[in-house]
């Protein structure tokens, strides 16, 4: 439910290391919670998000919520088939329902986010 090689924020947002590039998502946890997911708000290729700090909006039938940055740097891509079809986030938050890919400007940011362990210790997943 929570893969071994993606970092963790605590605010359930996941990172994946790609050739100097980090591709964010929300995970497992965050998508049931939300529910069905109806809009996603993500900023646009060439815009800058900042570690911890919120870089776009997700809406569920049962919240709206903020969507936070695991790393710093430059939005080098965003999903573009999220706009039309925001349930891939539901269906799959580790796959197709990826929301951007950040072009990473301090490496130093990945040790300060969570290992699958620690993730699955912070929700209290019983298989920590």
């Amino acid at each position: 439910m929570y893969p071994e090689h993606l970092h963790y924020t605590r605010e359930h947002e996941w990172a994946r290391i790609e050739n100097g590039r980090v591709r964010v998502g929300i995970t497992q946890f965050a998508a049931e919670r939300l529910s069905d997911v109806v809009f996603i708000e993500l900023p646009a290729p060439g815009s800058t998000v900042k570690q911890l700090q919120p870089f776009g909006v997700i809406e569920s039938v049962k919240a709206v919520s903020d969507l936070y940055a695991p790393v710093s740097g430059t939005v080098a891509e965003v999903n573009p088939v999220l706009a039309e079809r925001p349930e891939l986030i539901n269906k799959d938050p580790y796959g197709d329902g990826w929301m951007l890919v950040v072009e990473l400007s301090n490496p130093a940011e990945l040790q300060e986010l969570m290992s699958a362990d620690e993730y699955r210790r912070l929700i209290g997943d019983g298989e920590a």
